[in-house]
């Protein structure tokens, strides 16, 4: 018998790119993250991306807040020539204690993995990336599922989420000229009106000291907050108002009960979450799942990307109000993230890292 020995490597290295805060801002400056999320969304409604199950680690802190750590895996475009193939995954931990301290809510990285050797090839600062993938897909919903037209938007939450959502709304909307806002801090939404007039952002800024009046003051309501107590009503809505709901328990679940039409991104996502208030709704059979309609229950109508991909037909707000409701998908960080990464490594930017130093 021959026992053949296995070769060493001829050269062993192990470098990834570190992209910071910065160079991640200055790579995205040069892409059109929404066109990136779209083309992501119309994939995932394809079946060309894995979502495998989140990891999720809870914990208080000495000061007995909440803290957490979430790890979420995807990939995109392994049968879609249209897109490109990425593997990944972001890491986002946030303890709610962090604002009071002066830091960011949430923080964390997000990693791409070389398709080959399966190692990691970039890691990015993940917080930012993240608001701009939320905020990316708040623009796609409101440009096909949101009024007509509209030159109002209520902000409810003021903080890095509102930040992100305000510079985009300027990019994809140039006539909205007005942003109310509302938040449980007041000082926050004061330094937000503050960074808005301190930038180039063409908005007048209108605080309200409810957050029911500042639903009330326009036909487009983003929500951007962290609670988990439900505090909007039917009644607060205007008729024909889109409600981007992106963060967690902002909407009573009368609010669903009475949607004119509901979209999510993904169906299964939602209803594996009985964290949120949709997805208790959908495992209460409150709500129902779309082909499922039922009289006097109401159906999710399908997911963004079947509106993208024409599967599903686009519902604008006429009498009622149309809600949205993503919980987040790791595919479109990845995906996201796989179009900085190809402009910094086209330009020049980051940091590049060899993971293995003298140990050669």
């Amino acid at each position: 018998m021959t026992i053949q020995a296995v070769p060493e490597p001829a050269t062993r290295t192990e470098h990834l790119l570190f992209l910071d805060r910065a160079a991640v801002r200055t790579c995205a400056a040069g892409i059109d993250p929404v066109a990136a999320v779209e083309d992501v969304l119309r994939a995932h409604a394809a079946g060309h991306t894995a979502l495998p199950a989140e990891g999720y680690l809870p914990w208080a802190n000495s000061q007995g807040a909440y803290c957490r750590s979430i790890a979420m895996l995807g990939s995109v475009g392994a049968a879609d020539p249209t897109v490109p193939t990425a593997y990944g995954m972001k890491l986002i931990n946030a303890a709610t204690s962090n604002p009071a301290q002066g830091r960011e809510r949430a923080g964390g990285v997000s990693f791409l993995f070389d398709p080959e050797t399966a190692r990691p090839a970039v890691v990015a600062e993940a917080a930012y990336l993240s608001a701009l993938r939320t905020g990316a897909y708040t623009m796609s919903s409101l440009r096909h599922l949101g009024p007509e037209r509209f030159q109002e938007v209520t902000l409810i939450g003021c903080g890095a989420q509102a930040r992100t959502h305000a510079e985009l709304l300027a990019r994809y909307f140039p006539d909205v000229r007005t942003l109310h806002v509302h938040d449980l801090l007041p000082e926050r939404a004061s330094a937000f009106a503050s960074w808005v007039e301190g930038s180039e952002l063409p908005f007048t800024v209108v605080p309200h000291g409810r957050a029911a009046e500042a639903a009330a003051a326009s036909t487009v309501v983003i929500t951007l907050t962290i609670t988990d107590t439900g505090y909007l009503s039917p009644d607060h809505l205007r008729p024909g108002t889109f409600v981007a709901h992106v963060s967690l328990d902002d909407l009573l679940p009368e609010v669903f009960d009475r949607a004119q039409a509901l979209y999510v991104d993904d169906v299964e996502l939602v209803r594996d979450n009985p964290r949120r208030v949709l997805g208790r709704l959908l495992g209460e059979g409150r709500v129902l799942g779309p082909g499922t309609p039922k009289p006097g229950t109401s159906t999710i109508r399908g997911t963004l990307g079947d509106v993208l991909t024409a599967a599903v037909p686009a519902e604008r707000p006429g009498t009622g109000v149309v809600v949205s409701n993503p919980f987040g998908m790791a595919v479109l960080d990845v995906g996201l993230l796989a179009r900085v990464y190809a402009r910094a490594a086209a330009d020049g930017h980051g940091t590049r890292l060899d993971l293995l130093g003298a140990d050669r």
